[in-house]
């Protein structure tokens, strides 16, 4: 193995470099992967395009101690070069991405998400838009035998969807919705379906992105071009849907999961809107709505079961965009993904030249 490796390092808006840097040094508790492909999401474009908002730039970041330029990439899988920690050489592991402590009180409730020294590799320290990447042994799962590189590359946002599924607590009977049926609600949507049999319906506008829907288990699928809260409330008798999941982050729709829901139900926040959306603090008081929010994932509890849906052979090949090299990420991945042109998951492989 060389000393130095090809990574993709941010250097602020619209500045991501493929330089060759030195291949990181596993600390204790750390195995070093061979990344074999990682991918790209919102976070990513939007650091390309209007950041820096997350890599920390002027100051340490106060969980991982990195300040300044940034390998970028929280969406990898990797082949173990130095085993350890449970790990051999040659194995294929999916990772994490999120760093917790293990010790503090959020850790100690099993929220390791919300660790009070959390931290991303690829967003807050150096990640796996590389040929290599050192990462703790805590947040890699093995790869099941017969799992697709291509298709394992998506557990990571699989399992942030898996995790959102679970924090909308649905109860059998529930009537859910889903607003967006981009890359997120598609992997809510999976989510759902794994953990429960509830009918869910999903919204967005006519076309694939809704007719893929079907095929991963919506039961109803509603035009967003029409009056969607009267869509709702007529296929619910009036009385609107016990769980809305707003996954999609357009203006409005926050609003609109509001007035769909019904009196008594659950609102769970997912898409992150530009703008901020109005709410009508009055309907939510007098109707007794309760509104939850959910960030990233919980390692032990989202990642392997993650695999396990991808290992089913539907949801990869339904979500996969396109593989590309590091060399063409800018003009054929964060550009694409941050002009809103992509409705599935792009993923790089570090081996490939152009």
């Amino acid at each position: 193995m060389t000393e130095t490796m090809r990574a993709a390092v941010y250097h602020g808006r619209h500045d991501v470099r493929i330089e060759e840097v030195p291949v990181p040094r596993p600390a204790a508790g750390e195995v070093l992967l061979a990344v074999r492909r990682s991918g790209i999401c919102g976070s990513d474009a939007t650091e390309w395009a209007a950041g820096p908002k997350q890599v920390p730039f002027t100051s340490p970041h106060p969980g991982s101690g990195h300040v300044g330029p940034m390998i970028i990439g929280h969406e990898f899988v990797g082949e173990v070069v130095s085993g350890g920690s449970g790990f051999a050489a040659g194995d294929l592991v999916a990772a994490g991405a999120g760093v917790s402590c293990g010790q503090c009180d959020r850790c100690g409730e099993g929220r390791t998400n919300l660790c009070r020294r959390y931290y991303t590799l690829g967003l807050n320290a150096p990640g796996g838009l590389a040929e290599y990447v050192a990462a703790p042994a805590s947040m890699l799962r093995p790869v099941p035998d017969g799992l697709s590189l291509d298709h394992a590359g998506l557990a990571q946002p699989l399992a942030v969807g898996l995790h959102a599924a679970r924090r909308a607590g649905v109860r059998p009977g529930d009537s859910v919705v889903v607003i967006g049926a981009g890359a997120i609600g598609s992997f809510v949507l999976a989510g759902l379906r794994h953990l429960s049999d509830n009918e869910v319906t999903v919204l967005d506008f006519a076309g694939d992105k809704l007719d893929r829907a079907t095929r991963l288990g919506a039961a109803h699928v509603v035009d967003a071009a029409g009056d969607v809260v009267a869509a709702v409330r007529e296929r619910t008798g009036g009385r609107g849907a016990d769980v809305v999941i707003e996954a999609s982050g357009a203006p409005g729709q926050f609003e609109n999961a509001v007035r769909m829901v019904t009196d008594g139900g659950r609102v769970l926040a997912v898409g992150l809107p530009k703008q901020a959306p109005t709410v009508d603090l009055f309907s939510l008081v007098l109707r007794e709505i309760t509104v939850e929010s959910t960030v990233a994932h919980v390692c032990g509890e989202d990642v392997a079961p993650a695999l396990e849906i991808l290992a089913e052979g539907v949801l990869g090949a339904e979500l996969l965009d396109s593989v590309i090299g590091l060399d063409d990420l800018t003009e054929h991945g964060l550009a694409r993904l941050a002009a809103g042109a992509v409705d599935g998951k792009v993923l790089i492989d570090p081996g490939r030249r152009s």
